[in-house]
């Protein structure tokens, strides 16, 4: 799999290190250019062509920084498209982008403009345990624990000689489900695993139900896999700097901190 990093932060952010300006972008992954795993960042990443060229669009949860660049690729896309693009996630998701922002009032109903028979965004509800092929990749979506109804997803491309293997962890607290069913795949190559604050705001972590590197620490262990690379992802900007300390402390064969703009092949 082609997996292209357009944004892994908890937020936008243009920080000033010495080594000059960097923009951090929140969560979008393109896999093999027609698949879009979460929607935080996607046209200000993509030029027009290659907005055009995806089919479905993979959605963890309905956070606001997971689904905002949907508007935006509907508005460069609605007029260009030949076929709808599929926009799949839980029940509560879909419902939740229908009511809450493709309304009308917040932002037109792309699920049924330029004509409800030929609209930009057709919809696709997924169950949580069940595989799903989209774009030649199957996605299992699994619970997590987040604030609000939220899946990570077993990826997997089977394509090949060759199968490959990732699980991208969404937005969670501590869960077990996820690392149960993951760690039983032998061709699993990779884990991106989110880290949203550092240790010393435990307590914010806990009540909005995200990890800190020490939590990080224990859900690999349940992962129990030291034949992966990891990725930790979602750093929230304001906290990046005391994150990645806190990260390399734990001295954690094949951790990396993700940054946008990289291209990975699994």
């Amino acid at each position: 799999m082609d997996i292209r990093i357009l944004g892994c932060h908890g937020s936008d952010a243009l920080l000033q290190p010495a080594t000059g300006p960097h923009s951090c972008n929140t969560c979008g992954f393109l896999l093999n250019e027609t698949l879009l795993l979460d929607a935080g960042t996607v046209a200000s990443k993509l030029s027009m062509i290659e907005q055009g060229q995806i089919r479905h669009i993979i959605l963890s949860h309905l956070h606001f920084d997971h689904i905002k660049g949907l508007p935006m690729l509907a508005d460069n896309l609605s007029e260009q498209m030949d076929a709808p693009i599929v926009v799949a996630g839980l029940p509560e998701v879909i419902q939740g982008l229908r009511r809450h922002i493709f309304n009308t009032d917040v932002y037109p109903d792309f699920f049924n403009i330029p004509t409800p028979e030929r609209p930009t965004f057709t919809s696709s509800y997924l169950k949580p345990g069940t595989t799903y092929s989209f774009s030649g990749v199957d996605i299992t979506p699994i619970l997590v624990n987040h604030t609000v109804p939220t899946t990570g997803f077993i990826v997997q491309d089977r394509s090949s000689a060759s199968a490959s293997a990732f699980v991208y962890s969404g937005d969670t607290f501590s869960t077990d489900e996820l690392w149960h069913e993951a760690k039983r795949i032998p061709h699993l190559k990779t884990a991106f695993i989110e880290c949203s604050y550092p240790n010393s705001m435990m307590d914010l972590a806990r009540m909005s139900k995200h990890l800190t590197p020490a939590l990080l620490a224990q859900e690999l262990r349940k992962l129990d896999r030291d034949d992966i690379s990891v990725y930790a992802y979602h750093l929230k900007p304001a906290y990046k700097d005391q994150i990645l300390r806190e990260l390399r402390e734990l001295s954690i064969p094949g951790l990396t901190v993700l940054e946008e703009d990289q291209t990975l092949m699994i």
